[in-house]
């Protein structure tokens, strides 16, 4: 069987019934290959060797379950952009390894076109959670220099991308 893999510089070709399938998929994971077929106007067969298609070309990377936060009892989302002392490579290796061991992070990532290095977004119970996680364990990340906060009013929108 040939090698379907392909490399980072090669974009696989999507038509508009991988595209549907996608769509689909992101509304309902759970949804099983011969519902996907109907809806797609295909049979049970090359709609699974679609879906195939793309986890092997890493287009889909997984299956996961969508929480509630609030349900959860984490109500309070918070944008959280922070400076680093120093842009060595030490240094965010240091921070990258350290935020992922904090639950509360729901998503970290390194930005340009502004003063910040980092723009995190974390999930709290309430004001003195967050308290604890920014004086307790954030702020004592070596390296973190300044950390400037917004909280979220309302998520509008949280999709993936097709």
């Amino acid at each position: 069987m040939p090698n379907r893999e392909l490399s980072a510089s090669q974009t696989p070709t999507i038509d508009d019934i991988d595209k549907r399938l996608l769509r689909l998929l992101r509304t309902d994971a759970r949804m099983s290959i011969t519902e996907l077929a109907e809806h797609v106007n295909l049979s049970a067969t090359p709609c699974a060797r679609r879906i195939k298609r793309l986890e092997e070309a890493g287009i889909i990377t997984g299956y996961y379950t969508q929480t509630d936060a609030e349900k959860l009892g984490y109500p309070l989302a918070v944008f959280i952009a922070i400076s680093m002392d120093r842009h060595t490579a030490e240094r965010f290796e240091l921070f990258e390894r350290k935020i992922q061991s904090f639950d509360e992070v729901i998503s970290c990532s390194i930005v340009t076109g502004r003063s910040e290095d980092y723009l995190i977004k974390v999930r709290v119970r309430d004001m003195a959670h967050y308290e604890e996680f920014l004086l307790h364990r954030l702020n004592r990340i070596e390296g973190v220099a300044q950390v400037h906060t917004s909280f979220e009013l309302r998520e509008v929108l949280n999709r993936s991308i097709i």
